[in-house]
């Protein structure tokens, strides 16, 4: 199965995500299909702290790729943030 998940990266205590497309049975920060945008949580006032490519994420919605309750939650932010 595919899924939309978070891949970790950053430094000890200060944490950025990557939106990726990968295979369910790949490790966490493995091998991804396609990135799609990233959250940066510790984002400054005038930092982007979210980025999603929205066509990209409709295309694999479109073909089957199911998001992590995370994701979701992100795209609904990223949605009340851009209205």
């Amino acid at each position: 199965m595919v899924v939309i998940r978070l891949a970790r990266g950053g430094s000890k205590h200060r944490p950025f995500f990557s939106i990726v497309v990968a295979d369910k049975r790949v490790r966490r920060d493995g091998r991804f299909i396609e990135r799609l945008g990233f959250y940066n949580p510790s984002a400054k006032d005038g930092e982007e702290g979210l980025r999603i490519a929205q066509d990209r994420l409709t295309y694999w919605k479109s073909v089957g790729a199911q998001a992590s309750p995370t994701v979701e939650r992100l795209i609904k932010q990223g949605a009340k943030a851009a209205a």
